[in-house]
């Protein structure tokens, strides 16, 4: 039994939702967790949770949607939170990559769900991209009482130990497997067990062998193949460690 602890079933990309989860399914991946961008997504993820056992969602407005988030977005938000499926606020967090981002806005909208999330007693799944001291004195300033994960992780050791001292987990997606992931695969290395997650970032990211193609949770072996390999465990027995650590973050992932 596998679990994706972060895809988005709503992209249109994945459109013809019930095939990918008919499949990600035969695949062995019993649970996959569908983080929302926006109030929408989050809406549309609850919807898809009640239609299928195997899927779990999380509500939130990711930092390159801050801009849309105002009271009417987050009342939206919060009124998904007490769904007996929705496990997490998520996806929230910082974003500088991309041009035209405002500081200002997204932190408003990433303290604000921290708060939201302390408030409902849930943990949150953290997006974090060219922003690695502004999430961590956030962080440090509005610590997530019920936990969290940083998603997708790309940054440094030092970040990670960092992170997990805090009492976070560390997330690995499909740029585990790419042939340039060297700092990624330092942070797998260094990472006690307990701290391990995995997940797809469905439909992106897709693992080698697949990279370039769309991505879904159906990839998540791949992935825990290759954590296992660098960790020196059987990869059954590192599934075992994942699905507990994911049980363990996110009680209602049942």
């Amino acid at each position: 039994m596998y679990v994706d602890t972060h895809c988005h079933l709503i992209d249109e990309k994945l459109a013809d939702s019930k095939s990918v989860i008919q499949e990600f399914e035969r695949y062995g991946i019993t649970k996959a967790i569908t983080m929302g961008c926006c109030a929408d997504t989050s809406e549309k993820g609850a919807l898809l949770s009640n239609e299928y056992k195997s899927v779990y969602f999380g509500s939130g407005v990711h930092p390159s949607d801050a801009y849309k988030f105002n009271n009417q977005e987050a009342d939206r938000v919060v009124a998904l939170l007490s769904h007996p499926k929705c496990v997490a606020v998520g996806e929230i967090g910082l974003d500088y990559y991309w041009e035209g981002y405002d500081k200002a806005v997204q932190k408003h909208a990433f303290i604000t769900q921290l708060e939201i999330a302390n408030e409902h007693k849930l943990p949150v799944s953290i997006h974090m991209r060219d922003a690695t001291a502004d999430t961590l004195e956030i962080l440090k300033e509005h610590k997530p009482i019920y936990g969290g994960v940083l998603h997708c992780f790309a940054g440094s050791v030092e970040t990670a130990k960092i992170l997990i001292n805090m009492g976070f987990y560390i997330s690995f997606a499909g740029t585990l497997t790419f042939k340039n992931a060297n700092k990624v695969l330092e942070v797998a290395k260094f990472l006690p067990d307990e701290f391990c997650l995995t997940e797809t970032d469905s439909p992106f990211l897709a693992p080698h062998p697949y990279r370039g193609t769309v991505n879904t949770p159906k990839h998540v072996p791949v992935i825990l193949e290759k954590l296992a390999q660098i960790k020196g465990r059987d990869m059954e027995v590192m599934a075992r460690v994942v699905m507990q650590n994911a049980l363990t973050l996110f009680p209602k992932l049942k």
